[in-house]
């Protein structure tokens, strides 16, 4: 299946992506790396169900952008919120995994009305200040790497401490990457998504959590957002090394997310139904 253009930004920039299936919009959103296709399988398990959006996110896969400036963590929201409207919906499930899960979180935050559920894969690290200083020139050696010497080049400073599954996906998605418009997503690196987990306290939205295995998607990170999340729910899923792509990633976590969806769709029925003597 070929990819479409999902949105325009006001900007100028396109994302571009796929959608498969029928009923309540599911959103997927992809970790940082990989494009699209790494949630394909996954995707296609939930569309005799929902309507499943796969956009690639801004400067990743098809949806190039190559201006530094427009990679911020509020942009990646604002596209993700006009994905949800310019498909005719008001309200969906995002499911988001590394990268993906960062922008489902902070939409979460900024739009709750708007989020009917959450599902967060392998949570990116929230570093002290030290960590993340240490990360912001990690990403701008991985810019200058890539616009120097390749995009292989560039992440050869990450793979080796990625799961395993991780890896085989941003390898997988090499060959569909634009180098510059990678390079340019790195800019991200230069903000921050969240300070300390306690204000992650302030998200109401029904939540499933699927514990990392890495030290950029650490386990623990997992066990305390689903402990400090009012609704958080950690699934018995989790990330392990006998997972190696796509397909494998969705055997394994498509059934507890099929079930938190459902789950999540009752509880937003029981709460629209008319009360008695009302």
């Amino acid at each position: 299946m070929t990819t479409q253009v999902i949105h325009v930004g006001r900007d100028g920039w396109p994302l571009r992506g796929e959608i498969i299936g029928h009923g309540e919009l599911v959103v997927m959103l992809h970790g940082g790396g990989p494009d699209h296709h790494s949630m394909r399988p996954l995707a296609h398990r939930l569309a005799h169900r929902y309507r499943v959006a796969l956009p690639d996110i801004r400067g990743y896969g098809a949806s190039v952008c190559r201006d530094p400036a427009l990679h911020r963590w509020a942009q990646y929201v604002d596209d993700t919120i006009a994905t949800v409207e310019a498909l005719g919906a008001t309200s969906a499930h995002l499911v988001g995994a590394g990268l993906g899960g960062t922008i489902a979180l902070r939409a979460c935050l900024r739009n709750p009305a708007m989020v009917r559920s959450a599902v967060i894969i392998s949570a990116e690290a929230i570093e002290d200040d030290d960590d993340k200083a240490a990360d912001t020139q990690l990403m701008d050696d991985f810019a200058d790497r890539t616009r120097s010497t390749g995009l292989q080049s560039g992440w050869d400073l990450f793979l080796p401490h990625l799961h395993p599954l991780i890896a085989n996906l941003v390898r997988e998605a090499l060959p569909r990457s634009d180098a510059e418009s990678a390079a340019a997503a790195a800019a991200i690196g230069h903000d921050r998504a969240f300070t300390t987990l306690d204000e992650l306290a302030l998200i109401s939205t029904p939540t499933l959590v699927i514990a990392g295995d890495d030290a950029r998607h650490p386990s623990d990170l997992a066990h305390a957002l689903a402990n400090t999340l009012p609704q958080g729910r950690l699934s018995e899923v989790a990330m392990s090394h006998h997972l190696r792509d796509a397909e494998q990633m969705a055997e394994a976590f498509a059934p507890a997310i099929a079930e938190f969806l459902r789950a999540a769709e009752r509880t937003h029925n029981d709460h629209r139904a008319p009360q008695p003597g009302r």
